[in-house]
């Protein structure tokens, strides 16, 4: 006969929690969590004693959609080592990871820093982007070998995929669409993934075409998808003029008039023309 199976513990965000730990979490009363639950903003579940419990994952859906106060999230969370919300301390952790390329250390600490309320554009500018440059160094100076390098980048798009899988399950049928990715020759993963993640956090329906995408890629995704806004994640060019030349004959195609355009990344041609006269572009 075989044995049962195993049980297994519910993810952070699946907790069930009361009322009380949401409103001291959130920095309201008791009564206005129960008022909340009553007029279903805050989805909760009856206990057979007749208690309301609510849904990690549902409280922190709540507070990213809205503006509502909150004093400390982590509070709902299971305690971790070095739990702190300061990008500064989320960086210098992820950075101690980074350098035994632990791929659960690495998850442990980006997906908490999320769901602990750390803003998705936060996370992405002060922590994961200056983290994955500093492995770049580590590689070229021989601290890291190729191997390290792509454990860690591995570990991190795992963990930026989560977060995207849970902000899409947050889409509503009216969100404006946005589709973008990187250039073709530019392999670069993650610069394009964090856009995505970012845009998605912002209440866009954000649609990757990842990295290597050639222009004609990006034509076709306007006919069939018809976005509100496009990016451009440039991170390396491999002919910078012909690059340029591609970009202009690109943005200045009839398909792209109409359009909101984004044009970023450490080699991207707006990054040293920021006067670009391309229609509707903003270079961030």
């Amino acid at each position: 006969m075989a044995p049962p199976p195993e049980a297994t513990e519910p993810s952070p965000e699946d907790r069930y929690v009361s009322t009380a730990q949401v409103a001291k979490a959130l920095g309201v009363s008791v009564t206005t969590v129960k008022r909340w639950v009553d007029e279903k903003i805050l989805p909760a579940h009856k206990t057979v004693g007749g208690h309301r419990k609510l849904v990690v994952a549902d409280v922190i859906r709540l507070v990213r959609e809205t503006n509502l106060p909150h004093a400390d999230l982590s509070g709902l969370l299971p305690k971790s080592p070095k739990t702190d919300l300061d990008p500064a301390s989320v960086l210098e952790q992820l950075n101690e990871a980074f350098l035994t390329a632990d791929a659960e250390s690495i998850r442990t600490i980006i997906l908490g820093a999320y769901f602990q309320g750390c803003p998705v554009e936060v996370l992405a500018d002060r922590v994961l982007s200056p983290a994955m440059v500093r492995v770049g160094q580590l590689w070229q100076n021989g601290t890291i070998d190729v191997m390290h390098e792509h454990r860690i980048t591995q570990a991190v798009l795992t963990a930026i995929h989560e977060m995207k899988s849970r902000l899409r399950n947050r889409i509503s049928q009216d969100r404006p669409v946005a589709v973008g990715g990187a250039p073709e020759y530019d392999h670069y993963f993650l610069s394009t993934a964090l856009v995505g993640m970012s845009l998605l956090d912002a209440g866009w329906d954000a649609i990757d075409l990842g990295p290597h995408t050639p222009f004609s890629a990006f034509r076709n995704a306007l006919d069939e998808l018809r976005p509100r806004l496009m990016w451009l994640s440039v991170s390396h060019r491999r002919m910078p003029i012909s690059f340029s030349a591609s970009t202009a004959s690109f943005t200045n195609t009839r398909s792209l008039r109409g359009y909101s355009s984004l044009s970023a990344g450490e080699a991207s041609p707006n990054r040293c023309e920021p006067k670009c006269s391309t229609p509707r572009t903003a270079t961030v």
